[in-house]
């Protein structure tokens, strides 16, 4: 009987660890692909947070610049503002040659070793040098007259290399100008004051005289050469007596002191036309031009491309002058005894 007793609580044992075995397995953990693999309402809270604050990413961008004079300051605004249109977020470093040429290579030298992301040359000097001084930081130029001539772009439509922008100088600005002084004004000697120094002033010069003999006008080119600001009054003053108009280009050198050519223009009666609209606004009769702030915005325009699209310089054509119009300044007009002519559609200053 007790043997009996025995057998029957070992089968009882038996059935109760079979069912309590049974039961776990039933209860197996879940595979991953059963699982809920949805993250939580606080995890894609604290993502969201951490995308949040995640720094945007700054640039540096070196500035090289001539002189400083209203038609490249504007220019700078213009490059400026295109930068902050596009949102991006910038550290400048910002450096002017203070009129000298000689300190141009100095200034790429030293963008250069600081790292920076991107360099705007505000002249064609200034771009010279920097385009010497690397050949892997991208470069965007403006108030650069020829491009190609200067050596800094193989072709407008293909620049190749590491350099782009854009140029001051409409196709039709410096024809429209010489009809204008000869057909309009009567003009038969026009006076040109520029730095033979500087490529961009010689290229125009030449370019004056070849369009001429092209348009067939009845107009002599007298020539009166400087080195610096401080030569301009007195070269112009020499041109007194041969000349019966002047013509100042975009030199850099003579806008930057501008008020001496105005003062002896207004003083001899002459008409002096030039190369754009700032020049006008300071004391200028007239000109064919376009806005710096243009040309430089349109120039930040092509930065944005670089710097947050990763655009090569190379595959971005340089980019010319849009909207080309006359304006004369009406105060100089008087001064000088000229009659503004309805027909003449010039926009007054």
């Amino acid at each position: 009987m007790k043997i009996g007793l025995k057998k029957y609580a070992m089968i009882l044992l038996s059935a109760f660890l079979l069912i309590l075995l049974a039961a776990c397995g039933n209860s197996a953990t879940p595979t991953p692909e059963e699982e809920n693999t949805e993250p939580s309402n606080s995890q894609e809270e604290n993502q969201e947070a951490n995308e949040e604050e995640a720094p945007a990413e700054k640039f540096k961008i070196g500035v090289t610049q001539i002189v400083a004079h209203d038609s490249l300051d504007a220019a700078f605004e213009g490059f400026k503002k295109a930068i902050e249109d596009a949102g991006l977020e910038v550290e400048w470093d910002i450096q002017s040659a203070h009129g000298e040429p000689s300190n141009n290579p100095t200034i790429a030298t030293n963008l250069v070793n600081s790292g920076v992301d991107l360099i705007f040359a505000n002249s064609t000097g200034s771009a010279q040098s920097v385009a010497s001084e690397t050949e892997d930081i991208p470069i965007v130029f403006t108030s650069v007259t020829d491009a190609v001539g200067a050596e800094l772009v193989e072709s407008m439509e293909s620049p190749g290399g590491n350099v782009t922008g854009t140029i001051d100088m409409h196709p039709d600005s410096i024809s429209d100008t010489l009809k204008f002084l000869s057909e309009e004004l009567g003009a038969k000697s026009v006076g040109m004051v520029f730095n033979a120094g500087e490529q961009n002033s010689r290229a125009q010069v030449d370019n004056v005289k070849k369009l001429i003999d092209e348009l067939g006008l009845d107009l002599k080119v007298e020539e009166a050469s400087v080195s610096t600001s401080a030569e301009v009054k007195q070269a112009t003053e020499s041109l007194i007596g041969q000349i019966d108009s002047l013509y100042i280009i975009t030199d850099n050198t003579v806008v930057s002191a501008l008020q001496s050519v105005v003062d002896v223009a207004n003083t001899n009666k002459l008409p002096m036309m030039v190369g754009e609209f700032d020049s006008v606004k300071n004391g200028g009769l007239a000109a064919y031009g376009f806005e710096y702030f243009d040309i430089g915005y349109e120039a930040g325009e092509m930065a944005v491309k670089i710097l947050k699209d990763g655009v090569k310089p190379a595959d971005i054509p340089v980019q010319v002058p849009q909207n080309l119009k006359l304006v004369i300044n009406k105060e100089t007009a008087e001064t000088i005894d000229l009659e503004i002519k309805d027909e003449w559609n010039a926009e007054l200053e």
